[in-house]
């Protein structure tokens, strides 16, 4: 039998920069995995479908149309088709809630799942609910916050299988301009670190987050006129922001129960820096929360059919 034969569904995890793919059989057990930077951020409506096909084509089988059930920025006002948000606090969204698409091709059918929205103090999500979905598919009781990393940070407070609120931090994505496209590129590596440098720099801006903005400038003065290294001004950048990212969280984290789920790089850091706060942390790695997640929204879109 071939891998075509045996899929049967497709997950899809479409964000602003990426597309990345699950073909997955009926039991839900991994088959393949496929990526690409075809992310939505560099996408015109018409140009989803050819996509996602040119991705997952060796999957799909003529005669049958494969479930393919999809979550991130590609249900964003500039996606693919926008798909609505859940209000917390609520459970994740389930696959029932999902948004189809009158794709062309007849041997796919393709669902878009809902982000989450805040009203009272606005904020919004796309992506992330699915790694709590994910993450709470193994542990139903966790009560406490969920940390996730990346370009903007998501603290989500976890109660009896809901989302209850959350916050955003652009914090992943402020690193990035500052780094590559302010003055601060000419004292920030891209690679390399110093550990003590991060240290010192989480304490001064959590201690002191508003001196943050002159401490910024002083990476490049260092750099000008004394001999820190361009991996100590990448350590230091980082420590200084994620800082203010705690400063601002405190009631978020102090003294509960955490986990982290992310990419590992960034998971390691965060938890370095809440670790330094005496606060452990568990940590997950978003991938296979992102794949949990969609197995949930497919049994839940199988549950309402």
């Amino acid at each position: 039998m071939s891998i075509a034969e045996r899929v049967a569904w497709i997950g899809v995890d479409w964000g602003t920069s990426n597309l990345r793919v699950w073909a997955m059989d009926a039991s839900h057990d991994l088959l393949a995995e496929r990526s690409s930077d075809q992310g939505m951020g560099g996408l015109d409506p018409d140009r989803f479908e050819p996509a996602l096909l040119a991705i997952i084509d060796e999957f799909l089988v003529e005669g049958r149309a494969t479930p393919v059930i999809c979550c991130g920025m590609v249900g964003a006002k500039q996606g693919w088709v926008e798909a609505d948000y859940v209000a917390v606090p609520s459970k994740p969204p389930s696959g029932d809630g999902a948004t189809r698409i009158s794709a062309r091709d007849p041997r796919i059918d393709v669902r878009i799942l809902p982000g989450m929205k805040q009203v009272a103090q606005p904020d919004v999500m796309r992506g992330e609910e699915t790694q709590v979905a994910g993450f709470l598919r193994g542990q139903p009781k966790f009560d406490g916050v969920l940390l996730m990393p990346g370009t903007h940070s998501k603290w989500a407070h976890i109660s009896a299988e809901e989302i209850v609120s959350f916050q955003t931090f652009m914090t992943g994505e402020m690193y990035a301009l500052l780094a590559r496209q302010s003055v601060l590129k000419h004292s920030v590596a891209v690679t390399g670190w110093d550990d003590a440098a991060f240290e010192a720099a989480l304490s001064e801006a959590i201690s002191r987050p508003e001196s943050v903005a002159a401490k910024l400038f002083g990476l490049r003065a260092a750099s000008l006129v004394g001999d820190q290294s361009d991996e100590v001004g990448r350590a230091r950048l980082s420590g200084l922001l994620i800082g203010l990212e705690l400063a601002a969280t405190r009631p978020y984290w102090l003294g509960q129960n955490l986990a982290i789920v992310g990419a590992p790089e960034v998971a390691a850091v965060y938890e370095k820096a809440l670790g330094l706060q005496g606060l452990p942390a568990q940590v997950y790695d978003a991938q296979p929360m992102t794949r949990l997640g969609l197995i949930a929204a497919y049994d839940g879109m199988k549950g309402s059919a």
